[in-house]
């Protein structure tokens, strides 16, 4: 039986391994870290208290592989699905967008927040984006403000409405974000079918929807946490070992899971065009107030800094997100947690009386790889010119782009070349629907 090292136990490599366990490889999975998860994982606030997440992970109905890679978990039970999702404005004004190809579209007729000018501009744009995406041959070129602008979107749909989905689909302003990735938001989101929008938020700590006990099936994954690759030891054109804890490790081909700052200094064969890639920063305020401010199990909130929120404990643990958070990097904590409760208070009265019984603030720096014209030429594809090396990874050319969807993608795609390369015929990615 071949045997696949995979470097990295984030979600591409996580998946690469599952789906190379499925073909019948024995997969041993190297993560320096003593979890799974990477970007995607959940830390104790102290030693010995409660896991919390780095920041929120929420997927739609659109990313069918991630949804395929929790099946083969066992942990799609652990996600809840909203078929609403709620707007609210400040001052507390709610708008719904509603679940359901038609049902969705009639809603966005009812969005109280924006004028009947602006919903028509919206209808209207909608409709021009099945007709470009995919065809439209400068998407790459131009950005989403770009192309907003060409379809007279206003100042006020494109704030309230476009800005507020994009961002957090793509953790980028819609001004520096490329046009193609910003049309296949549109397009499967709220086009390509009946529960494309249909938001999932774990029900569960990321960490409990990948432990070690959901590894111990066939017995055919080896997880070896808490050791770093360290080398990758080239022969020519092929990878002879990698060196993890000291330790000379071999296998018959190799998979490299890794962000592409960490890819290339392991891999300087590979010559990577990493300079080409430029980082997003996503900011998380997690606000433990005295009593509940809202009965809204999610929302995104209009015109402020805080973009999203998502509440349990019935509304008294509070979730607070702020996608390409530049602005707040070189803040103190305190400072942005005072900028939250203020703004909170415009969308939910009753936070104006609550007090904080605890807050952390967590910002990932490198959360993601922005988006922006010409990056796609840069994306690697799984394949290399080392021919026992395959590479998988948001920011490899998984034709999504950097999200948990285009992680696990990124590792079926690993997965389907390595069987390649050893003579198999496999097929574990799930196409997104055509326009």
């Amino acid at each position: 039986m071949a045997r696949v090292l995979v470097v990295g136990g984030g979600l591409a490599g996580m998946a690469a391994a599952v789906g190379l366990e499925s073909i019948g490889f024995e997969v041993e999975l190297y993560e320096a870290r003593r979890h799974l998860g990477g970007r995607a994982s959940s830390f104790p606030i102290e030693k010995g208290s409660a896991l919390i997440d780095n920041c929120p992970h929420v997927l739609l109905g659109c990313c069918r592989n991630l949804l395929d890679f929790y099946q083969r978990l066992g942990v799609l039970n652990r996600i809840r699905f909203y078929e609403q999702i709620h707007f609210v404005e400040p001052g507390g004004r709610v708008s719904t967008l509603r679940g359901g190809r038609g049902g969705r579209l009639a809603s966005l007729l009812r969005l109280r927040f924006l004028g009947l000018n602006d919903k028509l501009a919206l209808m209207r744009a909608l409709v021009t984006v099945r007709r470009e995406y995919r065809q439209r041959g400068d998407l790459d070129s131009i950005t989403m403000l770009d192309w907003l602008r060409q379809h007279r979107q206003g100042k006020t749909v494109t704030q309230a409405f476009w800005r507020p989905l994009l961002i957090s689909a793509l953790n980028e302003e819609p001004d520096r974000t490329a046009a193609r990735y910003g049309l296949q938001v549109l397009w499967l989101a709220l086009l390509a079918s009946p529960d494309g929008g249909r938001m999932g938020v774990p029900a569960v700590t990321l960490a409990e929807l990948y432990p070690e006990v959901h590894w111990h099936g066939p017995g055919r994954i080896a997880l070896r946490l808490g050791e770093r690759v360290e080398k990758i030891v080239f022969a020519g054109d092929r990878v002879e070992a990698v060196i993890a804890g000291s330790c000379l490790r071999q296998a018959d081909y190799y998979v490299l899971a890794v962000p592409w700052y960490v890819a290339a200094a392991l891999a300087p064969p590979l010559h990577l065009e990493v300079g080409r890639f430029e980082a997003s920063p996503i900011t998380a305020i997690h606000l433990w107030l005295d009593r509940p401010v809202t009965c809204l199990p999610q929302a995104a909130l209009l015109g402020r800094n805080l973009q999203w929120v998502f509440t349990r404990d019935e509304g008294r643990y509070l979730l607070c997100v702020v996608s390409a958070s530049r602005g707040l990097i070189a803040l103190p904590h305190e400072r942005i947690v005072r900028l939250a409760l203020a703004e909170l208070a415009e969308f939910f009265p009753a936070a104006r009386e609550a007090n904080v019984e605890g807050h952390k603030v967590v910002t990932v720096a490198r959360a993601t790889f922005s988006p922006k014209p010409s990056v796609e030429a840069a994306r690697p594809a799984a394949r290399t010119r080392i021919r026992n090396l395959f590479l998988a990874g948001d920011w490899t050319r998984s034709g999504w782009p950097a999200t948990m969807e285009g992680a696990v993608r990124s590792g079926y795609l690993a997965a389907e070349a390595v069987a390649a390369a050893a003579g198999r015929n496999a097929r574990l990615l799930i196409p997104d629907p055509a326009p």
